[in-house]
């Protein structure tokens, strides 16, 4: 799964990703090209697991986290296009940065602004897309009987509804598309189509203060729009994730806080991703592994290996508060919370899998 991050110039966006990337990925401080690295989804269950099984190796879910490079906003004069953002275009979901701190030339925020002037951006790209394929369907429809329905003009039917949404100012994703509609615009990757996380990017100084007039604002602006939002100081979060693991947790203290904001918005994306994570653990490896929410248990074998899926016979599947309430697996199946489904059992988050298969 890939996450992108926008912002207007001077938002932070790059600053948050080196929080949470850890400072591990290499950053292009001069913005010409897109910032990549992939981060471990935090999850305490995999503590118990390791220390239960003691495995060999460690693999958590991941998440591939892009910075884009597109400068939006200040003192740009940027050309809005779609291609601004080709960079991310493919990515799952958007984190979406605002200032909400005073500049360091003394501007004071306007995050509620801030907001919708990309909002603004990511609708025109959209627009500029469809308006562009709309072109070229019209041209390739030249001598087809009117009133004919063929993908064409199935696709141009949709592009159109799609159309008079965005001038309105509204997202792609505020409309009911069926699924034949979702598979005929995804290879479009529509930016406002997007699930959103907003991040107000505060001071140092607001942390475990009141809310401000400004993050007041945003969150308004959030709600009204039905998108979730965080707070947090990247630059805080960036200078906490470049210390050592014990020093970390001093500074946590210090500022009062329990735990690094960047856990929680990877946590929080990876629900907006409309991700569980399911577990397989042994001695050889513990695995944490992303599954979309209601996915039957055979796509979860597959996801594990091909030939699982292919082969699959049956799974036992051992919940983790149940596994770890009894004692472990062996006597999660002594205790009888372990049973036995066939493929079509609705996959749960926190379920630990055991896959059984003959290939």
């Amino acid at each position: 799964m890939k996450v992108g991050i926008v912002g207007l110039t001077q938002s932070g966006k790059t600053t948050l990703f080196r929080a949470i990337t850890q400072g591990k990925a290499p950053i292009d401080e001069y913005g010409g090209k897109s910032n990549i690295g992939v981060v471990a989804v935090p999850d305490e269950r995999m503590d118990w697991l390791v220390e239960k099984n003691n495995p060999k190796k460690v693999t958590p879910a991941t998440i591939e986290v892009i910075d884009s490079a597109a400068k939006i906003g200040g003192d740009q004069k940027t050309k809005i296009t779609a291609d601004l953002y080709r960079d991310i275009q493919a990515v799952d979901a958007l984190i979406h940065v605002v200032r909400a701190f005073t500049s360091p030339a003394g501007e004071p925020p306007t995050p509620g602004k801030d907001a919708r002037d990309l909002t603004e951006e990511l609708i025109l790209a959209d627009l500029q897309s469809v308006e562009t394929r709309l072109t070229r369907i019209e041209k390739s429809l030249h001598g087809v009987k009117q009133g004919a329905t063929t993908p064409q003009t199935m696709e141009r039917d949709l592009l159109l509804q799609i159309k008079d949404t965005l001038e309105a100012g509204e997202f792609i994703k505020s409309l009911s598309l069926t699924p034949d509609q979702e598979k005929l615009v995804k290879g479009y990757d529509f930016m406002s189509q997007k699930p959103q996380i907003i991040v107000a990017n505060i001071s140092e100084e607001e942390i475990g203060q009141p809310e401000s007039e400004a993050v007041k604002e945003l969150r308004a602006y959030c709600e009204e729009s039905s998108i979730p939002m965080l707070v947090l100081s990247a630059k805080v979060e960036a200078e906490i994730a470049e210390l050592p693991e014990d020093e970390q947790k001093e500074y946590l203290e210090a500022m009062g806080l329990e735990k690094p904001a960047r856990d929680r918005l990877i946590a929080e994306t990876y629900r907006s991703l409309g991700l569980i994570t399911f577990f397989t653990a042994g001695e050889p490896e513990v695995r944490a592994w992303s599954l979309r929410v209601g996915s039957p248990v055979v796509d979860a074998a597959g996801t594990i290996h091909s030939d699982l899926a292919r082969g699959f016979i049956r799974a036992e599947v051992g919940h983790y508060d149940d596994v770890k309430s009894a004692g472990g697996w062996e006597e999660a199946k002594r205790a009888g919370v372990v049973s036995l489904h066939m493929k079509d059992y609705i996959v749960q988050d926190g379920d630990i899998l055991y896959i059984r298969f003959k290939v």
